[in-house]
């Protein structure tokens, strides 16, 4: 991480509004006299990159890879407008247009069309495919029962879930929960309210390449810190903050000079 400069002149340089999209339209937002420029952005072709192309002194970055990440990092900030408007212009989207179905799915509760979707993705691994299509499938069961809807719940868990033929001891676990319902309240597995919870476990069972883990830019600015310390000659414990603007280094008058204790 090199020392931010400004190198161009304060006149030349954009501003871009923060602003959540709660209550903004796209068309608010294009009719505003500062944004003039973003009709012709709108209205430019897409053109993905290929993944080939990269960026950085050391041309290890790739591009593609990059700008998907400062996409989900602006969506988890809640900049939702800025995040479409950059998957716009750069013509590289944040995911595609199947595992976007898929993610709606998921929070729609729409589980058998969310299975058929997780077969198109893509995926190569037999065993990921399954393992997804278990704990989607253990959703639906848990908001079936729920729901009092026994006997599909039963079906659900017989001709769905057993089918896939894995975690047995979990399926087991599962129909006690039909036995009894006290199972259920003491094992905590209502989870009838938690579609986005599931969403975030998904994540982490698909591949990185088909989902951005989530504030994985974040990630691996902390990562960036965390290397700082630790080639810090005479790095302090007692240094306040670290500041993302500049390489952190701490000088040898940041060295302890004072007892504190005798022994």
């Amino acid at each position: 991480m090199g020392r931010a400069e400004d190198d161009e002149p304060p006149s030349k340089r954009v501003k871009v509004s923060s602003r959540k999209s709660g209550d903004l339209s796209k068309s608010t937002l294009l009719s505003d006299p500062a944004s003039r420029s973003l009709d012709d952005l709108m209205a430019r072709p897409l053109v993905c990159q290929g993944d080939d192309d990269v960026v950085g002194a050391k041309r290890v970055v790739k591009k593609v890879e990059f700008v998907r990440i400062l996409a989900e990092a602006l969506y988890s900030l809640g900049y939702n407008i800025t995040g479409a408007l950059l998957e716009e212009e750069s013509g590289i989207p944040l995911q595609s247009a199947v595992v976007k179905l898929f993610m709606q799915q998921i929070l729609n509760g729409k589980w058998d069309e969310s299975v058929a979707s997780l077969h198109k993705i893509g995926l190569m691994d037999e065993k990921i495919i399954k393992l997804a299509s278990f704990v989607i499938l253990e959703q639906k069961f848990f908001e079936l029962l729920d729901g009092n809807n026994i006997m599909d719940a039963l079906k659900t868990l017989r001709t769905e879930i057993g089918s896939l033929c894995i975690n047995n001891d979990r399926v087991r676990e599962l129909s006690l929960c039909i036995l009894s319902p006290s199972q259920r309240v003491g094992q905590d597995v209502v989870r009838a309210n938690s579609r986005t919870k599931l969403l975030e476990e998904l994540q982490k069972l698909l591949p990185p390449t088909v989902i951005i883990r989530e504030q994985r830019l974040v990630h691996l600015v902390e990562q960036a810190l965390d290397l700082q310390l630790d080639a810090c000659r005479f790095h302090n414990s007692l240094v306040g903050e670290m500041s993302l603007l500049t390489d952190h280094q701490c000088g040898r008058d940041q060295i302890p000079s004072q007892t504190l204790q005798v022994t």
